[in-house]
């Protein structure tokens, strides 16, 4: 690993209400969407907090963390249980690929150098844009494909999307939802369930490989700031979610697309 990557401030200056209000206002962002904010959250790590990447990462980990476990009693109410529990085939296929792809996107992270990892966030955030505009512009149907195609790819699709949320420190529902509706058929509702199925052990095995790392420490050095802005989320994701609908998404998706462009073009000039 890098040396550089420990360059961080290890605790926080800033006040709680305004960290509290940071992770309200993502909340928001990614409720009214239905997702959980994540990829807005970890610019604002960098470039608001000054934090150091690696240390961005872990930290916007452990929050998407406290908001999944949150979501996945919340969501069953929604969506029952058994319904999902059908579909535990397609969770155990791209688990298959995720839990290996956030292993190695955790190890690939801890040993890239900070400016090396400042600019694969940019590119990763120029995809979660792309991602964002599709699912959310376009219908998305199915690839009815074979049963001898749909579970390698299932296991590859699961591997990337392992690789990009570890990376990002991202639960990965973004990317999660279009790949189970295309390769699976699944309507998007029971989709944003499986996903949140999928993304817990995968953050779980992500976590695991980043705690064998020594940049870990910015965690405990920063545990109350990492539950503080993690509340802020949750109730920041409630408050979107009551406003679904509120906005029409001709105007919020491009918005949100912009966001995240912008913050990646500032990722990629972070020295």
């Amino acid at each position: 690993m890098a040396l550089d990557q420990n360059l961080v401030p290890l605790r926080s200056t800033r006040s709680l209400p305004l960290v509290f209000a940071i992770g309200a206002a993502v909340g928001v962002l990614g409720g009214m969407i239905g997702l959980g904010g994540a990829e807005f959250r970890l610019p604002l790590l960098i470039g608001l907090f000054g934090f150091a990447a690696l240390s961005a990462v872990i930290l916007n980990k452990a929050m998407s963390l406290v908001v999944v476990l949150v979501a996945l009693p919340a969501r069953m109410a929604t969506v029952p249980a058994s319904e999902v529990a059908a579909h535990w085939p397609v969770a155990a296929n791209l688990l298959a690929g995720s839990l290996l792809g956030a292993w190695a996107g955790a190890s690939w992270a801890v040993r890239m150098r900070s400016a090396t990892l400042y600019k694969v966030l940019a590119a990763l955030m120029v995809l979660m844009a792309a991602a964002l505009v599709i699912t959310h512009t376009t219908t998305l149907g199915t690839l009815a494909l074979p049963l001898a195609a749909q579970v390698p790819l299932g296991v590859f699709a699961g591997f990337g999307i392992g690789v990009v949320a570890a990376i990002m420190g991202v639960a990965g529902g973004e990317l999660l939802i279009p790949t189970i509706v295309l390769l699976f058929g699944l309507d998007i509702k029971t989709a944003g369930s499986l996903s949140l199925l999928v993304s817990l052990p995968t953050m779980l095995v992500a976590f695991a490989r980043y705690s064998r790392d020594g940049s870990f420490a910015v965690l405990g050095a920063n545990l109350r700031f990492t539950l503080v802005m993690a509340a802020g989320s949750i109730a920041g994701a409630v408050l979107g979610g009551l406003l679904l609908g509120v906005f029409p998404e001709a105007v919020l998706i491009p918005v949100l697309a912009v966001i995240l462009l912008v913050s990646a073009v500032k990722l990629a000039r972070h020295d």
